[in-house]
């Protein structure tokens, strides 16, 4: 594998150091950025093979830096730093399009572990997928799925969806009729398929189908024990 890219935005000079020392002497490539807004600079100069971002930091946090990065790019993976143990903070990472996190304080070799594991799936996504026009409208039914701005069009209304919410729908869509298994939804879109992120699934799903309500010939159906299929 050639050099790993890595972008990392720490406001905590200390910890960024070590990460950056660590990184550098493991062959890595490193950037890094003290808070969001910078961050978000850096990423479209340096196009990195991963980034790795804290939560909590100044001028822009990391919800919000992630959130405009997927407007842009749906594909780059992110894994969250965060002191954080809420729930709710974990599942706003991943409907934003986080792909991992690590809660401090953790190990710098389960670090690179995880940087390692998620440029990997990445190229394996983009060689698979390289056909795939990621930015495009999706028919489904009385709806219009648009990748690109990740907005659900039904006649003149129009609803803004997660990065996730998008992403499910569009590998849902794309296989209209067919089971989509739940782990290859996770391991695409999560990068494993542990159990909390089952269920974190099982909420998405929920969302959906609530969000495509008004057309009745809409199903998201869930084969039990296999993964979801949809119907239109």
């Amino acid at each position: 594998m050639d050099d790993i890219r890595v972008l990392l935005v720490e406001d905590e000079t200390t910890l960024a150091m070590i990460i950056k020392d660590t990184l550098d002497a493991q062959g890595f490539e490193i950037t890094t950025a003290a808070d969001g807004e910078e961050g978000l600079r850096l990423f479209n100069e340096s196009k990195p093979d991963v980034i790795v971002a804290d939560v909590m930091m100044p001028k822009m946090d990391g919800f919000e830096m992630v959130r405009r990065i997927r407007k842009i790019d749906p594909v780059t993976p992110v894994l969250f730093l965060t002191a954080r143990s809420a729930i709710n903070d974990v599942v706003k990472g991943f409907e934003l399009g986080a792909n991992d996190y690590l809660k401090k304080p953790f190990g710098m070799q389960e670090l690179i572990v995880r940087i390692k594991a998620l440029a990997k799936r990445t190229g394996l996504y983009l060689t698979i997928n390289h056909s795939i026009d990621l930015n495009k409208e999706i028919t489904i039914g009385q709806y219009q799925l648009n990748t690109k701005t990740e907005k659900l069009i039904y006649g003149s209304c129009s609803e803004e969806l997660s990065h996730r919410e998008t992403e499910i729908l569009r590998m849902l869509a794309e296989n209209k009729d067919s089971v989509v298994e739940t782990k290859d939804i996770l391991l695409q879109l999560w990068g494993d398929d542990s159990f909390f992120n089952t269920r974190s699934l099982q909420v998405f799903i929920t969302k959906l189908r609530h969000k495509m309500s008004k057309d009745n010939n809409i199903r998201i159906i869930n084969v039990r024990g296999v993964g979801y299929k949809l119907i239109f």
